[in-house]
């Protein structure tokens, strides 16, 4: 998925879930998004945090 589209689908699963939502580069690319307290992944391949916490 595009950036565009991954960075509106974490915002929306974070609003809907209230839970920090991480976006990263998966291995072959493609960019995904996974509930922060979930990912496993390396630090380097994050992209962006969506926090709906955060002011």
């Amino acid at each position: 998925m595009s950036l565009n589209d991954a960075h509106a689908f974490a915002f929306s699963l974070a609003s809907t879930l209230m839970v920090a939502i991480v976006i990263f580069r998966a291995g072959d690319g493609s960019l995904s998004v996974a509930p922060a307290n979930e990912y496993d992944g390396d630090d380097d391949a994050v992209v962006g945090e969506i926090d709906p916490f955060a002011p």
